[in-house]
């Protein structure tokens, strides 16, 4: 088992092929599955021969990307997952962040916890430039969870889904966080090229790479 991440209360690690029960029992709760399925479960068939095998098959293509599962530290009980990968027509530098978790871990934080420190590591450790999200427009829990990350909204837009769910009319949001952008709120000494510069500096005081 390789662990990927650690938080104050998570532990993200790789999926493996144990885990076939921790997904069935996950994707079985049709309140977690409402705003993907409109509240379908998937089989225990579809986990084993379609949604592992495409989860594991990650590791191997994008080094650092992937989907990964969500461990509470305190009691070691499987709570869902997090994806951060780059979604299709995406550069790889432009990873989507996702989550599913149990409804009994709903409202306790693990959410944004796990999304941050997933953005933390994805900007400081894999050269990514821009994080991407996106919900249902009437998803609101989920979309608090991506403005706890640091996540602003960016467009609303609308796409075909092969599920009817109520709301699906008012259509769906994207909400993005830039390098820069998040540099800026955690790292005090961060000045991109574009930025003007301080009082009593000229560009010829600034040494090459200065505005990293």
């Amino acid at each position: 088992m390789r662990i990927f991440l650690e938080t104050e209360r998570l532990l993200l690690r790789e999926f493996t092929a144990d885990d076939v029960d921790n997904l069935v029992d996950l994707d079985g709760d049709p309140e977690v599955m409402q705003f993907i399925t409109g509240g379908l479960t998937t089989s225990r068939e579809a986990i084993e021969n379609e949604t592992l095998p495409a989860f594991l098959s990650y590791y191997d293509r994008y080094p650092g990307y992937g989907f990964w599962a969500a461990i509470e530290r305190s009691t070691g009980d499987f709570l869902g997952w997090f994806h951060f990968r780059p979604a299709d027509g995406h550069p790889e530098d432009e990873p989507e962040l996702g989550y599913r978790l149990r409804k009994s871990s709903w409202g306790k934080g693990y959410a944004a916890e796990g999304s941050r420190a997933l953005i933390r590591k994805g900007f400081l450790e894999f050269g990514v430039r821009r994080v991407v999200a996106e919900a249902m427009v009437v998803h609101t829990a989920s979309r608090r969870v991506m403005e706890k990350s640091g996540l602003t909204l960016a467009r609303t837009f609308h796409q075909d889904w092969p599920y009817p769910i109520d709301g699906d009319d008012q259509g769906d949001v994207e909400y993005a966080l830039t390098r820069e952008d998040w540099a800026r709120e955690h790292d005090p000494g961060y000045r991109s090229a574009g930025d003007a510069l301080p009082p009593q500096t000229t560009t010829a005081t600034r040494s090459p790479g200065s505005g990293r």
